[in-house]
């Protein structure tokens, strides 16, 4: 086994820049025009530069701030952008407890006001807000989109060749990169 490996998996690690926001690790350096999102993923998913998380947050900007649920918070990096664009209150929610504390961490570091909860989507209650945010499987994208009364649903996780069906939403915009989607759905 190489003992490297521990400090090693930071060379793929690197940061994006998404509009005014900069996501990266906390070994780089925002340029000092943008809005910092450090994130040390841990023992999380999620570090930012994964197309479907870009492709959320570039919809995101196009949204006016309000209150927030990030649906399948891993990291937090997307609910800690969008506590840094104003979005309040911001609500993160993952099945995962390891999830929920890194969220927590990262929001901490960044001294974004969020707050974190372990739900399951298929079975719990999902917290209300004007926008929801979710970057998970299709599976799991339809499973919610059934459940939130959220008004505005930017959902993402799943190949471009992907539709996600949500009753009662209708289909208001789409970006793709890289093979993978994103879409924007109102109610």
């Amino acid at each position: 086994m190489d003992d490297s490996w521990p400090d090693r998996w930071r060379e793929f690690h690197h940061a994006i820049r998404i509009g005014p926001l900069w996501v990266g690790p906390p070994w780089e350096q925002a340029p000092l025009d943008a809005l910092a999102v450090v994130i040390d993923p841990g023992r999380a998913f999620g570090t930012g530069a994964h197309p479907s998380t870009r492709l959320s947050l570039e919809l995101l900007l196009d949204e006016r701030p309000g209150s927030l649920l990030d649906v399948g918070s891993g990291s937090g990096v997307i609910s800690i952008a969008a506590a840094k664009l104003g979005f309040a209150p911001v609500v993160a929610v993952d099945v995962d407890e390891v999830a929920v504390a890194v969220t927590s961490e990262n929001a901490a570091a960044n001294g974004a006001e969020l707050d974190a909860r372990r739900l399951d989507v298929r079975t719990d209650p999902l917290p209300p807000a004007g926008l929801a945010v979710a970057n998970i499987s299709l599976e799991l994208v339809q499973t919610a989109g059934r459940r939130l009364g959220s008004p505005r649903l930017i959902t993402a996780g799943y190949l471009a060749a992907d539709r996600p069906e949500l009753p009662g939403y209708t289909h208001a915009g789409r970006r793709e990169r890289a093979g993978w989607a994103a879409d924007l759905y109102l109610r």
